[in-house]
Formats: structure tokens, sequence, C-alpha cells
């Protein structure tokens, strides 16, 4: 459990929030609360906290991929409810993380920056269902360079087809979530 200010920065937080993140409390207390998630949630709960602002809804629930130390994600179930203060205005947000069980073997690096700009526009274009004559088209390309690039993120991701390499992109991050057309989360472009 954390205690956010209206500005979305950890005030405070108990032992298990530091254990799940696995930094300590002078480095996470003072920081935004998108500083512990994987860049990939910031597109998802913006507009959760907005609601939370604006008093549309009182509480929210949404899976999150979130960082533990520097170098290993977790994914967790995220609740974020509102605290209202003086005038029904909002005077912070408590957050509860609850992390999946899942065995320490299971739990891999955060990728490094695995594509290049042209990889991440092609990845987009897979993702929006753009076969291989239109983004050739699109980004000036022969069909054979198109392939070869799919070709080359299919072993990347370890992905037999192009269904399930958008579908591993996903699951990894390196798309966003909650967002059309896809896009390519920044950090993960050379």
């Amino acid at each position: 459990m954390a205690s956010l200010d209206p500005g979305l920065t950890i005030e405070a937080a108990n032992a298990d929030f530091f254990r799940h993140v696995a930094r300590p409390s002078t480095e996470i207390c003072g920081r935004s609360i998108y500083d512990v998630l994987h860049p990939s949630a910031r597109n998802v709960l913006a507009k959760h906290f907005t609601h939370l602002s604006t008093g549309r809804c009182s509480r929210f629930v949404e899976r999150v991929v979130a960082m533990r130390g520097h170098d290993r994600v977790f994914s967790a179930e995220m609740t974020g409810i509102a605290v209202k203060g003086e005038g029904d205005g909002l005077s912070g947000v408590v957050v509860l993380m609850s992390p999946d069980d899942e065995p320490a073997e299971a739990q891999r690096p955060a990728p490094a920056p695995l594509l290049t700009a042209l990889d991440a526009r092609i990845l987009e274009g897979v993702a929006t269902g753009a076969s291989t004559v239109q983004l050739a088209s699109r980004l000036y390309l022969s069909r054979q360079g198109v392939e070869y690039h799919v070709g080359l993120m299919l072993r990347r991701f370890k992905a037999p087809n192009r269904a399930a390499l958008v579908s591993r992109a996903y699951s990894t991050g390196v798309l966003t979530v909650g967002a059309w057309p896809p896009r390519a989360v920044p950090d993960f472009i050379k």
C-alpha cells in the first residue's frame, strides 16, 4: 500500500510495497507512482487517476506491470482509492498493489531496447492488421524488406506467426495498452 498526494507523488508506503518494488523508502518517497511502474502502465492509468481527481469515480482496479528494482518486472492488480478532503476535493490517493504469485525463477529482467525505429513502425503496422504490401507502400520498402524485418522480430520475440508477435509485444509492454492505433513504447526503441 502507498499513499499518494493529488499530484501522484508517493508520500508514504508500507513495508510490503517497498518489498514488492525492491527499492528503499529513501529512493521511492517523493517520486511519482509512475517511477515504480513499467512505461506501458502510464497510458492505462492516466485516465483512471484523472477520473479519481475529477470525482467521476472513487476507486479503480487495473492490471499493471510494475518494476522490481531497476531491471525486473512483475504483474500485479492495482487498486486506486480516492481520499477526499475538505469540500469534497481530492486530497490524495491510496494505492494497493497485489502482485501475482509467480516463482522467483519466472521473473525476467525488463527487456532492453530491442527495436529500431523501422522495426517499431512495422510492428505497429502488423498490430493494426496491415498487409505486407500496405506496409511496404507506407514505409517505402520492398515487400521482401518488410518480410525480412517481420522475420527478425518473429525470431526476437520467439513467435511462430504475426498474431503471436503482436500478442507477445503487448504482453512484454513493447506496444502501448489502451491506445489505438498501437504505438511502440519509446523505451524499447534504439
